[in-house]
């Protein structure tokens, strides 16, 4: 059991230091120490880009999942390809909520309709600079993978479909071929649930 909450911290100053597609805040705050009493006031840097949710499709009809693939800025690194293989993943918008995202992504991201959904896990992928909190999910897939090319091209999305049967995708796993934490998560919980996915949905 964790042995603070928000209450146990103060925030002494709080400003928007930049605005563009995401932003910045700055903030001066305090926390209480483990050992008692309050920390030194300390300023941190908070990127904040809104919340968002990932979704694994499973095709119970095949025993395959639907992942993209799609270039990611931040993944350029020295010789590494910044092309990543994802969960389908998208910004919660005001006044919608995390299963409206869900099924509006799978249509958007890669023309697939899903079902149902089971709760996988609510992750913060990075608190230690970010305010994202994702909420993944496992789908199931009502019909044919449409695969292909798809996204919104005037939000410059530009997204590869692939079909993987689920030994297939586990393999990626095991040779550390998934550097995507939300895949990651969500690829070890199916592996995981696998039995109990292909009752429900089989």
């Amino acid at each position: 059991e964790l042995s603070f909450g928000a209450e146990d911290v103060r925030v002494l100053k709080d400003e928007t230091v930049f605005q563009g597609y995401f932003s910045v805040r700055r903030v001066t705050l305090q926390y209480r120490a483990f050992e008692g009493g309050w920390v030194e006031p300390q300023v941190r840097e908070i990127f904040e880009r809104g919340d968002a949710v990932g979704l694994l499709p499973y095709d119970p009809a095949t025993d395959s999942v639907v992942l993209i693939e799609q270039f990611r800025p931040g993944a350029m690194r020295d010789q590494q390809s910044p092309w990543m293989l994802e969960v389908i993943a998208g910004i919660v918008e005001r006044d919608e909520s995390e299963t409206e995202v869900a099924h509006r992504e799978a249509l958007e991201e890669a023309g697939c309709e899903v079902t149902d959904l089971l709760p996988i896990a609510t992750v913060l992928p990075s608190a230690g600079a970010c305010s994202e909190r994702v909420t993944l999910f496992c789908g199931c897939v009502s019909g044919a993978i449409a695969g292909g090319v798809h996204g919104l091209a005037h939000e410059g999305e530009n997204i590869l479909v692939h079909s993987l049967p689920v030994e297939a995708a586990f393999d990626l796993l095991d040779r550390d071929c998934i550097p995507n934490g939300h895949t990651l998560i969500s690829l070890l919980w199916l592996r995981n649930h696998l039995d109990k996915v292909r009752a429900r949905w089989g």
